[in-house]
């Protein structure tokens, strides 16, 4: 094939005008069959030209998708980068992680400029495939803080965040190979409402996730350096869960987080620790969880006790280490580190009103049912849990029925969410009238756990999934 010199079109012989034959004469002219396969060339280049371009467009969406990943445009129903516009939204219900590396600071300064920037990306780079592998959504990397968004299940952010656990035993022992100090993480899970959109102007915009869930998830992170354990989990997370047994979890500490006017449960999730440690935790666990509800109550004496026994279970146990040291100064100076409204009762808020009339009297009444059941507990504590059961199974056959007529009858977006709310919480009450029935467990103790559920009950349902009902239905009539 030969090329002409200044528009660079192949030129073939057989149709070039001088060509001759193979007697030196020279062949007769065809003007039309040197036209045709003149556009058969152009037509050819065009099409070579067309695939290079959709390959070209194709690794710019590629290079797009590492900014905002393919799953947000499937979740936003867009099919392509292109498509996604301003303002573009939806509202899901899902788990929000929070990951940070502890002490970064310190260990930041002992690095070049360089050295930090080639340390992120190669812990970034070990940390990603194992949330992709449990169908999560890396939202935003800041610094070496990873958000990620589990919007199938629970059980994909508490897996997932174990996974992430174990992927960093296997990391630190190449730094140790290596001569590096090992790293340690905190992760900490929410599951909530958010709007899940872009957000920006007219020359820049970025996804994002917006919802009160999304700043607690932020907020349990930072818990887990006051606790020293690498993953915890708010009371949201704990019920969303298909089969919570499948996890190792302990109630730990119940908080006031900042800007927030209701107090968070939160739970320890301790699969990661070292085997020893661990099946220590699991035979101290029932012990444990009484000692803090001792602690909570202000029986310190009692919560010592079990604490010490635990001790001898777990020497290793730092936050039984880290309630003994709140024991101890609660008698040395009368501190006492706790959200106090279990035992003062709880305050109607106007969050709880939904603006259904008969939905807002049946939480009223609930409310009141168990501000009663607190004032009595001190004294005939067995017939008060018995009333307050039988109760709150009425208040299941009644309020949730009628709930979940009005959210068939409207076409409720999260119906199955709320049902497996519902279900959850009948669960977690039949579970207490059984053990109350068979009396095996201190009674303080599922008084305590009685009031913990019903507490969680109203700020993580009803202020919640049941506020979002309200509106929906406001909307649809």
């Amino acid at each position: 094939m030969m090329y002409h010199s200044h528009n660079n079109y192949p030129i073939h012989a057989d149709i070039m005008s001088n060509a001759r034959d193979q007697d030196g004469a020279q062949k007769p002219e065809n003007p039309e069959g040197s036209a045709q396969e003149a556009i058969q060339i152009i037509l050819q280049k065009i099409i070579i030209a067309h695939q290079q371009s959709i390959a070209l467009l194709q690794q710019t969406e590629t290079a797009y998708g590492r900014l905002i990943p393919r799953q947000l445009l499937t979740l936003l129903e867009r099919d392509s980068i292109v498509d996604v516009k301003l303002g573009d939204q939806i509202e899901r219900k899902l788990t929000i992680m929070f990951s940070d590396i502890r002490d970064f600071t310190p260990l930041s300064e002992s690095m070049t400029p360089r050295e930090n920037f080639e340390f992120i990306n190669s812990y970034l780079g070990v940390m990603e495939p194992v949330i992709d592998r449990h169908r999560g959504i890396i939202d935003k990397y800041m610094g070496d803080s990873i958000m990620a968004l589990f919007t199938q299940s629970s059980d994909d952010a508490v897996s997932g965040s174990i996974a992430l656990l174990e992927k960093l035993e296997h990391y630190n022992a190449g730094r140790a190979r290596a001569g590096y100090v090992p790293i340690h993480i905190g992760v900490g899970l929410n599951t909530g409402m958010v709007i899940i959109g872009t957000v920006g102007g007219a020359n820049r915009m970025d996804s994002t996730v917006i919802g009160d869930a999304v700043n607690l998830s932020s907020r349990i992170e930072e818990a887990t350096k006051t606790y020293r354990t690498p993953l915890l989990i708010s009371q949201n997370t704990l019920y969303d869960l298909a089969d919570p047994s499948k996890y190792d979890i302990r109630f730990l500490d119940r908080i006031r987080v900042k800007g927030k006017t209701q107090p968070l449960s939160l739970y320890e999730v301790f699969d990661n620790d070292p085997a020893g440690l661990r099946n220590a935790k699991r035979a101290s666990r029932q012990k444990f969880e009484e000692a803090i509800a001792f602690y909570h109550m202000k029986e310190i004496p009692l919560a010592m006790e079990l604490l010490a026994e635990c001790r001898k279970i777990a020497p290793d146990d730092i936050p039984a280490q880290i309630y003994l040291a709140r024991c101890d100064e609660y008698l040395a100076a009368g501190q006492h580190t706790s959200t106090g409204e279990l035992d003062a009762g709880l305050e109607w808020r106007k969050e709880f009103l939904i603006g259904i009339e008969e939905i807002d009297r049946c939480h009223e009444k609930l409310s009141d049912r168990i501000n009663r059941f607190i004032s009595s507990a001190n004294g005939d504590g067995g017939k008060a849990m018995r009333d307050l059961l039988a109760f709150l199974a009425d208040h299941a056959r009644t309020c949730f029925k009628t709930e979940e007529a009005l959210m068939r009858h409207h076409g409720y977006t999260f119906l199955d969410s709320h049902l497996q709310e519902h279900k959850r919480f009948i669960e977690n009450f039949t579970a207490l009238e059984e053990e109350a029935g068979a009396a095996k467990s201190d009674p303080r103790h599922l008084s305590f756990r009685t009031r913990l559920l019903l507490f969680d009950w109203f700020t993580g349902h009803i202020a919640k999934a049941d506020r979002h009902m309200g509106r929906f239905l406001a909307y649809a009539t």
